[in-house]
């Protein structure tokens, strides 16, 4: 398969992921989990949307991406940034090595999950995607990138499907931490938020899609957002959950 694809690929997501006006919403909804002078995780970085966000707020960045071509992507865009670190490796519970599924017509969706692969193959809404190729990524952890880097005040997690995975290599709390769920591998979701539960006292909300509003009124228990989870028609399709020592921040 030529590279074509997914050169195309890249570029619509750039697109998306920096239309006109989302800077600024997108500013506005993070500002409450990140500020001047902090250090945000963006694991799953893609086309780094977050990160230049985390920067606009003038917190340091760490951008995780294993896929090679967007790792190559960030590395142009964050060049002459020394606020930003790139970590070109999968985040998992263990360091080692992991097989990536890429799929080369729409590499948002990579995935370290062969659950995920077979989850998706009839679910609403992901009819047609392909992962077409594999390669072998280094693991590391959380805590091991938090060693390196500094205690985050803000991590966010988009894996597709490998979210529980990525919180198990987490043995302390963060301040503030986000995580996707799908509503065709909600067993993900659970798993990772009774991992997130068992750190500390965290407080819950979450959006749908790709909204940078809350759906629920306020920050809730663990226990009421799993029910809501529950709740989700299957066309709701993904969102993300956040989590927070400070409940205000969810609010």
């Amino acid at each position: 398969m030529s590279q074509a694809p997914e050169a195309r690929a890249i570029g619509r997501s750039l697109r998306t992921y920096y239309a006109p006006g989302r800077a600024a919403a997108l500013d506005g909804f993070l500002r409450r989990f990140l500020g001047q002078g902090e250090l945000g995780f963006d694991v799953g970085a893609h086309v780094g949307d977050r990160t230049a966000s985390f920067r606009r707020l003038g917190a340091r960045a760490v951008a995780v991406e294993p896929q090679p071509r967007l790792a190559r992507l960030l590395r142009l865009l964050f060049a002459a940034d020394e606020g930003v670190a790139l970590v070109p490796v999968l985040l998992g519970g263990q360091a080692g090595e992991a097989v990536l599924h890429l799929n080369r017509a729409n590499p948002t969706v990579a995935t370290a999950s062969r659950d995920f692969l077979a989850a998706a193959g009839d679910a609403p809404g992901w009819q047609g995607q392909i992962w077409d190729a594999e390669i072998p990524v280094a693991v590391t952890t959380l805590d091991a990138l938090a060693s390196r880097h500094g205690t985050p005040h803000f991590i966010k997690i988009d894996v597709e499907g490998y979210e529980a995975a990525v919180l198990s290599g987490l043995s302390r709390p963060v301040r503030s931490l986000s995580f996707e769920f799908t509503t065709h591998q909600r067993g993900v979701a659970h798993a990772a938020l009774e991992l997130v539960e068992a750190l500390g006292p965290y407080r819950f909300n979450a959006c749908l899609g790709e909204e940078m509003r809350f759906a629920l009124d306020g920050p809730v228990h663990a226990g009421t957002l799993a029910r809501w989870l529950e709740a989700l028609p299957a066309e709701a399709n993904s969102g993300d959950v956040y989590a927070s020592l400070e409940p205000a921040r969810l609010l």
